[in-house]
């Protein structure tokens, strides 16, 4: 299976290669707009800026998560304006370790289209490889980005999660364990988690210098998940660093999960559904 990181070096080196396009992913939750100045200031040459709320997110409604999945028209739309075709190859980065890079990786994917890599390490990595940075506003035409085939059974709702849970699915969660167990909650109105599901805070997958752990380490604690009925459906607060495991999942050899992209903002919206409290285990 083809890793899906590339690092620095080698990106280096296909930076002015015809059909590579980078894709520059920096967010702050907090302030929404610190990631497109922090673009405009300095990014890696020619890349385009995905906002997460405006092009990877849709408007939520009442009863969604921060973040639902736009309409996949609307997303291959937003690609095609980027200047992407379904002939290129696109790389993600962020610079907080592929964790919002990984949803445009995941959202491609999503809409078929394989040729796409998260740059390991992120902007970090790149600027400590001696990766040059521009100032200037790439200029491009835009491009036809067509549907591939749309894969809906990745999509977990939130009415599905019971009957999922039920047959033996492993729900996972990404957050960090004190807002998994409830302890802290700085976002989201409600502390706690889904019944049953299971933690493996996303920043377990990356080393200490923020790169991903070698997908060996990663297989030997994710592969038991996998092997349950249903394997692994990924969760977070928003359905953002839930992709960011499932890139770790991937990159450890081990397929494809699924994702709850409603995710932990999205399961509070409704009082029916229950919700759990104190540490859970990990496995």
């Amino acid at each position: 299976m083809t890793s899906p990181l590339i690092d620095a070096a080698p990106l280096a080196a296909r930076l002015q290669t015809p059909g590579w396009i980078v894709v520059d992913c920096r967010f702050r939750l907090t302030r929404p707009q610190a990631g497109r100045s922090l673009y405009e200031q300095a990014h890696i040459p020619g890349a385009r800026y995905a906002h997460l709320d405006d092009d990877l997110a849709a408007p939520p409604r009442a009863t969604d998560g921060r973040h639902p999945l736009p309409d996949p028209d609307t997303f291959a739309a937003t690609v095609g304006r980027w200047g992407i075709s379904n002939a290129d190859t696109v790389v993600a980065y962020d610079d907080a370790s592929g964790a919002i890079a990984a949803r445009l990786w995941w959202m491609l994917r999503w809409v078929g289209h394989e040729r796409v890599f998260v740059l390991n390490g992120g902007l970090q990595a790149w600027q400590s490889a001696g990766g040059p940075m521009e100032s200037e506003h790439p200029i491009w035409a835009p491009a036809e980005f067509c549907l591939g085939e749309v894969r809906t059974d990745w999509v977990v709702t939130a009415d599905d999660v019971p009957g999922e849970l039920q047959r033996g699915a492993a729900l996972v969660d990404a957050r960090a364990a004190e807002r998994f167990a409830g302890r802290s909650e700085p976002i989201d109105p409600i502390a706690g988690h889904v019944p049953d599901a299971a933690n493996y805070p996303f920043s377990r997958a990356l080393d200490a210098n923020g790169f991903m752990r070698a997908s060996g380490e990663l297989r030997g604690e994710l592969e038991p998940f996998t092997q349950r009925p249903g394997g692994l459906i990924a969760m977070c607060g928003s359905g953002v660093t839930a992709c960011h495991l499932l890139l770790a999942l991937h990159n450890a050899g081990l397929g494809d999960g699924r994702a709850y992209i409603g995710s932990w903002s999205e399961w509070i919206r409704d009082p029916r559904r229950t919700v759990a409290g104190g540490d859970a285990p990990a496995t």
